[in-house]
């Protein structure tokens, strides 16, 4: 940016406040103080900004200084979701929510900053559903700490992206860190991605429906729809929402599809200081489709934002029961915007709250009924690396096109001999290297231990009895809260 446009920006900015002082004539001495104190700032970072051009010993490029004072201001906040994004995490988001592109299908988020103690490693948010990435095994949570032998902690997000993406059909090495020690590179080959935010379909042999939520955008309700109009053709007698892995979306996008499940009552509700951020959403029965059926909902450590909002309203109005783990805890709203030299930044305008008036940030929404994945030990951990680095799998699989599942089992029986994991692991990675060149699977019923533990609570246990005994966030939080007492109180 040139010095010319930021003092355009400046100018601009000086104009608003000195705007605002002659409307707030009119109002208290206490708002035109605080008008005033606002402008001072502002010459201040203005004096600041033209001496450091000036005198610094070194020639500063004006850009930098506007960056670190847009960072540094929205950092002062201490606020994770409230952040700064240049042109790089700009498109980033854009290319991740709409249209489509020659990539890996990851989502992924970096660090500004790197420091020994923490290195500014890529993090994967989410991988998109069917895409190289997530048919290569890679998870949320999940870092990229090289590209083609490359540090990520030593490259923009703009270089990032410039890596990950390109031709189709070109290929990308990437080498991820899962947990502290577990480190392994895949090879990925660009694909034309498409970010779905729903597929759905009936799960065999049963009379269950299954929605699979990957994030809430504006059409996401809409395909909710289809999809319960769809079963509702087939007979469904249960259904099962799966927003693990989903890192939330548009609030409005939650809502209307919570609305598809609540006859009354409040959905959610959002807080602020600002007035008209304070809102009440609230259930409609003439929207309402989904009537009678028995609703699991499947979460995790991934599920965030509205993905906590959909779940907090069901769970709280004893719509849904809960399967899974505990969710990541982000109970507040932002607001992205643009600005004029194509940056942007998302700030924190709420929080919002449960029907039981609860919020859940920096605390999540405990399952109600916790079933967690078996993790890896550590021969376990050396063997998946051995494993990942040998390319057995990728070798047989491209040697016995045409895979079946029972090949798959019996493939997993013979690397078993061989490599300390289980067979249900082992066959997992085997699917997904078979699943490169399908279409991806709505399930997997082998692997999926929480999956396979809704459809037995639908098959063994009194359902209408698990909701009525479940309890509300306000009534778990309450129990928290009176355990922390105790134990004070013991002490």
């Amino acid at each position: 940016m040139s010095g010319k446009r930021f003092w355009s920006a400046v100018m601009v900015f000086e104009l608003a406040f000195a705007t605002s002082v002659c409307f707030a004539q009119s109002s208290s001495q206490t708002a035109i103080s605080s008008e005033r104190k606002q402008r001072q700032y502002l010459e201040v970072i203005n004096q600041l900004f033209y001496y450091i051009q000036q005198q610094y010993v070194e020639e500063v490029p004006p850009e930098k200084l506007y960056e670190g004072a847009l960072r540094g201001m929205l950092e002062s906040l201490d606020d994770p979701y409230s952040v700064y994004m240049d042109k790089a995490d700009w498109r980033s988001i854009s290319d991740t929510t709409v249209g489509n592109f020659g990539g890996v299908g990851l989502q992924i988020t970096k660090p500004a900053a790197s420091t020994p103690e923490k290195p500014a490693y890529v993090e994967v948010a989410q991988p998109i559903e069917g895409s190289p990435g997530e048919k290569a095994g890679i998870q949320a949570g999940d870092l990229i700490i090289k590209i083609n032998d490359v540090d990520t902690d030593t490259i923009s997000m703009e270089e990032v992206l410039n890596m990950l993406r390109g031709t189709v059909g070109e290929s990308v090495d990437v080498t991820i860190r899962r947990g502290r020690k577990l480190e392994f590179t895949r090879t990925l080959v660009r694909a034309v991605i498409e970010n779905p935010t729903v597929k759905f379909g009936m799960i065999e042999d049963t009379h269950t429906g299954y929605i699979k939520l990957s994030s809430f955008s504006t059409n996401t309700a809409r395909h909710v729809q289809e999809a319960i109009d769809s079963f509702k053709e087939k007979h469904y007698d249960s259904l099962i929402v799966d927003i693990r892995n989903n890192g939330g979306g548009l609030l409005a996008s939650a809502v209307d599809i919570a609305n598809k499940f609540i006859d009354e009552g409040p959905i959610v509700s959002t807080k602020s200081r600002i007035s008209y951020e304070n809102t009440v959403y609230k259930a409609s029965a003439d929207k309402t489709t989904v009537k009678g059926i028995p609703v699991i909902v499947l979460i995790n450590g991934a599920s965030a934002s509205a993905s906590e909002i959909l779940s907090g309203s069901l769970k709280d109005t004893k719509v849904a029961y809960l399967v899974g783990e505990k969710t990541y805890g982000k109970g507040s709203v932002q607001i992205p915007r643009g600005l004029v030299n194509e940056d942007g930044f998302k700030i924190t305008v709420a929080r919002y709250y449960s029907p039981s008036d609860t919020n859940i940030d920096k605390i999540g929404i405990v399952p109600d009924r916790e079933v967690k994945f078996p993790e890896f030990t550590t021969e376990e951990d050396e063997a998946f690396v051995a494993l990942m680095e040998s390319s057995k799998i990728n070798e047989y699989v491209e040697a016995h096109e045409g895979m079946t599942e029972k090949d798959i089992a019996d493939y997993a029986e013979v690397l078993a001999k061989d490599y300390a994991l289980s067979e249900r692991v082992l066959r997992k990675l085997i699917r997904n290297e078979v699943y490169r060149t399908r279409p991806a699977m709505l399930y997997d019923l082998d692997y999926d231990v929480q999956l396979t533990e809704a459809l037995k609570i639908f098959e063994e246990e009194d359902f209408e009895k698990l909701l009525e005994t479940s309890k509300t966030l306000k009534e778990l939080q309450a129990e928290v809260m009176a355990q922390k007492e105790e134990t004070a109180q013991e002490k």
